[in-house]
């Protein structure tokens, strides 16, 4: 299939011919969904922890006699009924978030993506990808030459220049082909890629 190309004045050019395989998939809803959870369960960080009861700083005494109150009979203060108490089934650091998606599930779903950015018009194909100095009013120049204001740019090598010029834009994010996940082609309205990126990316995936 033949993907279209504009310079960075935002000026039509020669076509690109594309791989069927990646960029011309059905788009597969479920799949999809599978594959951006797995990615954002993978990247989650166990880092929360919760303390039992036997954890808890609390006094052995027993609070109150066992009986002859009314209340409920209780031997510790540790209890997780109690307030101040341990939690019965604490969150912990050694929680696995973690999620199995096979390569050829994943290479299913991102091809899925590409091809439903290609249908909707939010895949962009620009000739070069590039700046002289590392200047963000430079980089912003560049991109509103090609009628885009805000999206994810992907590049096949990260020069200096252009990871400086565009690191302090909030609603920008350029990155190289080996980082490309599923959720950020869905979060980001445009996706700007350059030619050899795409050969790059059928390389990996198609």
């Amino acid at each position: 299939m033949e993907l279209k190309v504009i310079n960075v004045q935002g000026q039509a050019v020669e076509g690109l011919q594309a791989s069927e395989v990646l960029f011309g998939r059905e788009y597969n809803e479920a799949l999809v969904h599978q594959v951006v959870t797995a990615f954002l369960a993978n990247a989650r960080s166990a880092n929360r922890a919760q303390k039992t009861r036997a954890e808890v700083k609390h006094s052995t005494k027993k609070p109150f006699r066992q009986k002859g109150t009314g209340r409920a009979r209780a031997g510790m203060t540790s209890s997780p009924l109690w307030r101040g108490g341990g939690r019965a089934f604490p969150n912990s650091p050694d929680e696995n978030f973690s999620h199995k998606v096979n390569r050829k599930m994943f290479r299913a779903g991102m091809a899925a993506i590409l091809s439903q950015l290609v249908r909707d018009e939010r895949l962009v194909v620009v000739d070069n990808l590039a700046v002289e100095t590392p200047k963000t009013k430079e980089f912003v120049g560049l991109v509103k030459s090609m009628g885009i204001e805000q999206g994810l740019f992907i590049t096949n090598e990260m020069d200096e220049n252009l990871y400086l010029s565009s690191r302090n834009l909030p609603n920008v994010l350029v990155i190289e082909t080996q980082q490309v996940d599923p959720y950020s082609l869905l979060r980001f309205k445009k996706i700007v890629i350059t030619r050899d990126a795409v050969k790059q990316l059928e390389e990996q995936w198609a």
